[in-house]
């Protein structure tokens, strides 16, 4: 394999610059209304979004400080400092008792909301953990564990959020009618396939069109064992989530501000601003990640037999069913993947990472983005007298690349826009 670190990380560095709150967020903001701005906002890009409204409303537009208030409840690690919005970090991809105190407090500030009133809700990745209300009958610790079964099962995030939304009072656009008085203004960052509004951060301000039938569907789909009072919570109509046509939705609006599919337009010009052909697999994939890996490492292998010097990028979320007791994510499986296909073959270097710097891990802002793969992760695993099958076998692709080197550490970007995956053939 070639060595392309340098370029491989730029084109990573593209993609996660194009979806920064500090480059979009201020041209979506919409005028001060005659009342309060009410800030609400959930995710990993949550702390850095309310302080470019900070610098927006209180700087650029002179809003009276004593107008502007609010609550930004994001990823442990992700916080950065704010003068009126308050700052909640708190767990993901479990949810922890920040979260409830974070979505409570949301919930009561929403709840205040007057006709002249905006309230401007900011979502992006990691706002369905970071937000959890229990529904009433379930606890904190039943939701916890339902999550962590969600995450093991190998879902992909649509589903895990269709479950989430009907066993929650902050999800499925409750939120919106908690503050159905204002106006509500919603801003994301997508981090969710085809920019669907009702999966990002689980869709607290728009209409559910998911059902209790859906979720009862789904638990039975991944074989989730319940307690008796989830059970109980999903049988319950009074936990249907909104629906098109509610009240709640009669003074809002819904505006995505950055997407996966620009952040992977972003790395394709730089690609190609480097010489490659472009193979363009779309913002969207889905699936188990060694099995698209799998996919991916013969387009490559084929592009070199063929001779052309060829790059491979794809954005969406992949998925891991987890067999195993290693550590490590999709984008590091995925990684690892590679290197079970591609082992022999040189002229061959990936990267592939989550742009909001953690691949899976336990929640900490040390946690790896993904890794990178070249000649060096050869070189390293034939030294070492590494196995990448049996790392795989385990779902230890952190150890694995632990041992190569080859991590991608970047800490907290303080965006998501999903995955970035670059594959970079070099002409024979």
């Amino acid at each position: 394999m070639t060595d392309h670190r340098k370029l491989l990380r730029a084109i990573f560095d593209a993609a996660v610059a194009v979806a920064h709150p500090d480059n979009i967020l201020d041209a979506y903001l919409p005028r001060a209304p005659k009342g309060r701005v009410i800030c609400l906002a959930a995710g990993k890009s949550a702390a850095a979004m309310a302080a470019v409204v900070e610098r927006h409303y209180l700087d650029a537009a002179g809003l009276d400080s004593a107008r502007l208030t609010g609550v930004a409840t994001t990823r442990h690690g992700h916080g950065l400092p704010t003068r009126h919005i308050e700052v909640i970090e708190a767990g993901h991809p479990v949810p922890d008792e920040a979260s409830m105190r974070g979505a409570d407090i949301s919930l009561k500030l929403a709840s205040t909301a007057t006709a002249d009133d905006l309230l401007l809700v900011l979502l992006s990745g990691g706002g369905s953990a970071n937000w959890i209300a229990p529904v009433d009958g379930v606890s904190f610790a039943q939701k916890q564990q339902l999550n962590r079964a969600l995450l093991r099962s190998g879902a992909p995030i649509g589903d895990v959020n269709t479950v989430r939304r009907h066993l929650s009072r902050i999800k499925g656009g409750r939120l919106a009618r908690a503050g159905r008085c204002a106006e509500i203004v919603t801003l994301a960052i997508s981090d969710v396939p085809r920019d669907e509004p009702a999966a990002i951060a689980s869709g607290p301000t728009v209409p559910d069109p998911t059902t209790l039938a859906d979720a009862h569907a789904l638990v039975a789909k991944y074989g989730l064992t319940l307690e008796d009072a989830v059970i109980h919570a999903l049988n319950d109509p009074a936990n249907e989530s909104c629906k098109p046509g509610d009240a709640a939705f009669a003074r809002t609006r819904f505006e995505i501000v950055a997407r996966p599919r620009t952040s992977l337009d972003a790395a394709i010009r730089l690609a190609r601003d480097a010489g490659y052909e472009v193979l363009d697999l779309g913002a969207d994939l889905e699936g188990e990640a060694r099995d698209v890996a799998a996919d991916h490492a013969r387009l490559a292998l084929q592009a070199r037999a063929d001779g052309r010097k060829l790059a491979i990028l794809s954005g969406g979320e992949l998925t891991v069913t987890v067999r195993g007791n290693g550590r490590g994510g999709p984008n590091q499986e995925y990684a690892l993947s590679l290197v079970s296909q591609l082992r022999d073959t040189p002229g061959i270097s990936a990267l592939a990472a989550d742009t909001d710097g953690a691949d899976g891990g336990a929640g900490d802002a040390s946690d790896p983005a993904g890794a990178v793969i070249d000649a060096h992760t050869l070189a390293a695993m034939r030294a070492q007298k590494l196995d990448p099958a049996a790392y795989l076998a385990n779902n230890d692709a952190t150890a694995f690349f632990a041992a190569t080197g080859d991590l991608l550490l970047t800490g907290p970007t303080l965006t998501n826009v999903n995955d970035i995956r670059v594959i970079l053939v070099d002409a024979v």
